[in-house]
């Protein structure tokens, strides 16, 4: 299943952030590299290449914590990310597909420590913190690595799959039944989300894969894009556009158009190459936990809210439903949701 692919797998990738129409300052981050040529660019060598043997890397990162402290932490996680699988992973003897998918793990947790100690050590910006979505490319798959709500779509055939799980409040929600998607997408409360690089000193960090296809779209954004522009939305605006430039430039756009709330940030990658296969009906696409074995723990996630204020209150059979969904979940915090509670 996770074979070598003899063959070239090429990629073409464009990436754009963009403040929005309310904020001052962009707290999110991207990066797009080639780990086999060890450079991280948006030049034309980095924009179109073959996948070699160490594979490729591209991030997106949505920083917390009010004044500069958000776009810190998320340049950090870049940044910590891309020299962990440089080094790390650039060094590895055993060049298997489970040692790469175990050092893209192992590089967002070094990350998550190096963000908890330096917001220990600078109490101006403790707190801090990010979400990351950091997608590892290696032959004709893609391993994924999740913390907090950015996302990652796949888009096949014009149809658009998530293939990331929102580690939120509301993805919770709508598991337990509570909540229908559209519910949660209008919710007061949707900006909670139960973990984030830097709050705390160990992370757990969401690992899956995805076999891709000839003609696949892989597609990461920030909330500030999910959040206004849907799935389907996503998938349309790409198909009409050969460009990819144009194409992030319209998704910007769109999100801006409906408020701009937040700041936008896109990355999309196309798959092309004799290397990969053409797409067959009835192949799995989705969420599909990696099977990495290791000996690894890590804290349950905490929720966090990353509004520049508290929640607003809800109604008291409405916290019946979230008390009940997060026991469900495993996450002991209501306490942490009842002192946000305004008086």
């Amino acid at each position: 299943m996770f074979g070598r692919s003899p063959k070239a797998v090429k990629i073409q990738v464009c990436a754009k952030t963009d403040l929005g129409k309310t904020r001052d300052h962009n707290e999110d981050r991207f990066l797009v590299a080639d780990l086999t040529r060890g450079e991280a660019s948006l030049q034309p060598p980095v924009r179109e290449h073959e996948v070699g043997e160490r594979g490729s890397l591209f991030i997106v990162a949505d920083g917390m914590g009010g004044a500069a402290a958000g776009e810190l932490a998320s340049q950090m996680a870049t940044d910590t990310i891309y020299d962990q699988m440089v080094r790390a992973w650039g060094d590895e003897k055993e060049a298997t597909p489970q040692r790469f998918a175990y050092r893209l793990k192992e590089a967002v947790e070094v990350a998550n420590g190096q963000i908890h100690a330096y917001a220990r050590a600078h109490p101006e910006v403790r707190g801090m913190g990010t979400t990351t979505t950091a997608v590892g490319i290696l032959n004709d798959h893609v391993y994924l690595t999740q913390v907090g709500d950015s996302r990652a779509y796949l888009i096949r055939n014009g149809q658009a799959v998530q293939l990331t799980k929102d580690q939120s409040l509301m993805q919770r929600l709508v598991e337990a039944g509570e909540l229908t998607e559209e519910e949660a997408a209008r919710s007061e409360r949707r900006n909670i989300i139960l973990q984030a690089l830097g709050p705390d000193p160990k992370v757990k960090v969401d690992l899956t894969y995805q076999d891709v296809r000839k003609g696949d779209i892989l597609v990461l954004c920030s909330d500030g894009l999910s959040g206004q522009v849907k799935r389907d939305e996503i998938a349309e605006a790409i198909a009409r556009e050969r460009d990819l430039q144009t194409a992030c430039d319209r998704l910007i756009a769109l999100a801006n158009e409906r408020g701009g709330p937040d700041n936008i940030t896109v990355v999309i990658v196309r798959f092309d190459g004799d290397g990969l296969r053409a797409a067959t009906a009835g192949e799995d696409v989705g969420h599909q936990v990696y099977p990495l074995i290791d000996t690894e723990t890590s804290t349950e996630p905490v929720p966090v809210y990353r509004g520049s204020r508290p929640p607003v209150p809800v109604r008291e059979s409405r916290w019946r439903v979230i008390a009940a969904a997060l026991l469900a979940a495993g996450v002991v915090a209501i306490a942490i949701y009842l002192a946000t509670r305004s008086p």
